[in-house]
């Protein structure tokens, strides 16, 4: 009886033995792949760091000396060029800059509904300034309206929202979002306008991004190591995809007039890369939560059953990202025709047909990027799914903490012992 309580007893030893062995190998696997990115990715930084602020003419761009100013007086009479046009006269008091306290003058037509046709006593506005040099009736002319407190008030009022429902995850995931334009203003721009290969600064500053983000937002864990590696998957096959269509399709880049813009101070910059570029860093925005949204389904269908084989683990992985990547799709595709809207509107009026229009640059680089993130977005679902059964089936859960230890993250008990590394800052008392 006892030889047999024995035997068996070093039986199961073994076989949990070779489990943590095993486990500790995936472990490792996954380590070895995120910090093999992370180094090309810290290479590609190393590389193509801008050297400094790039030599631009604000003049030929458009954007002269700016001030700000308040409207003190508007009057609806006679302009002062053609007496036979009605005209808004605006008068402003220059705030800004060392011409503070001037009195600026400048007239819109109200033939053409534009906003300085518009303006009222104290509205607070933008002007461009021409210089000392210029007769001081002509020196200042509209340029914008001042939007710099409301858009302050409405990022406040987004990041108390963001805290207030996901408390310190909430307040990471805002960190996060100052990593990304940190690292799009401070690297990638000024890296494209240096002349450095938009794909590879793109995919590097995309990398970056990713690692702030993920680990920030939903901690240092399996769970998060998993999605970070199915995004940088997905966005591999983005790129790879993109470089092709883009080549089939013979795009230039310079369909915008944006583009236009920037080649009249920039000749020399890579504008099919820079569209490249723009489809991989757009890509990221929603790759990042279709990875992890998947990861955690399956995290939580294994919980529930552990029991699952992983065919079955992942066929049910898999019917809920088919949901979850139809609406996906169609955010991304009702995004880009938002954002391509006065386009559409015009070529809608400009009497061509429906192939040509299509097949037009302008359109085309649109359906370009439309696709080609919305394949990647569809291939990360399986790509992920399959990877994170592959880790759970092969790296089991370590046990559960002891009953009277408590994880703290979003200031709840958590259960699942795949999520208290890193961010969760260990186990503490519980709350008596």
């Amino acid at each position: 009886m006892s030889a047999a309580g024995h035997g068996h007893g070093h039986g199961h030893g073994h076989g949990a033995g070779d489990r943590r062995i095993e486990a500790a190998a995936v472990r490792r696997g996954l380590v070895a792949v995120v910090v093999a990115v992370a180094a090309v990715a810290v290479a590609g930084l190393a590389l193509w760091w801008p050297g400094g602020d790039p030599d631009v003419d604000r003049e030929v761009l458009g954007f002269g000396s700016r001030v700000e100013a308040t409207v003190t007086s508007a009057e609806r009479t006679a302009c002062v060029g053609d007496p036979a046009v009605r005209c808004n006269v605006v008068r402003a008091q220059v705030t800004s800059g060392p011409e503070a306290g001037d009195s600026a003058t400048f007239e819109a037509t109200l033939d053409v509904d534009t906003p300085a046709a518009a303006l009222r006593p104290d509205d607070r506005i933008v002007l461009n300034d021409a210089g000392e040099d210029v007769p001081a009736e002509v020196r200042y002319s509209f340029a914008d309206m001042q939007r710099t407190l409301p858009l302050l008030v409405l990022a406040a009022v987004f990041a108390v929202v963001v805290v207030a429902l996901g408390r310190w995850r909430g307040l990471a995931a805002l960190v996060g979002i100052a990593v990304s334009l940190g690292v799009l203003l401070a690297f990638v721009f000024p890296a494209l306008l240096e002349g450095a290969p938009p794909l590879g600064v793109a995919l590097s500053g995309a990398a970056v991004i990713a690692y702030a983000t993920l680990y920030l937002a939903h901690g240092v864990n399996d769970r998060t190591t998993v999605a970070l590696v199915g995004t940088l998957a997905s966005l591999g096959l983005t790129a790879v995809l993109a470089v092709s269509f883009a080549g089939a399709a013979a795009l230039s880049g310079l369909a915008s007039e944006e583009s236009i813009n920037l080649l009249a101070f920039a000749p020399d910059l890579d504008f099919r890369g820079l569209l490249l570029a723009a489809v991989v860093i757009g890509t990221l925005g929603v790759l990042d939560d279709v990875t992890i949204t998947q990861v955690s389904a399956v995290w939580e269908l294994h919980r529930s059953d552990p029991s699952l084989r992983p065919r079955a683990l992942y066929a049910a992985g898999i019917r809920i990202g088919r949901d979850h990547i139809a609406s996906t799709v169609n955010t991304l595709v009702l995004a880009y025709a938002a954002a391509a809207l006065p386009l559409l509107l015009l070529f809608t009026q400009s009497g061509l047909g429906f192939g040509e229009i299509v097949a037009s640059e302008t359109v085309a680089v649109e359906i370009v990027q439309t696709l080609v993130g919305s394949i990647g977005l569809v291939a990360s679902v399986p790509l992920t799914t399959a990877l994170a059964c592959w880790i759970l089936t092969r790296a089991p859960a370590d046990p559960l903490p002891p009953p009277d230890e408590v994880w703290e993250w979003r200031e709840e008990r958590e259960t699942d012992p795949w999520s208290p590394a890193g961010p969760y800052w260990g186990a503490v008392p519980p709350r008596r």
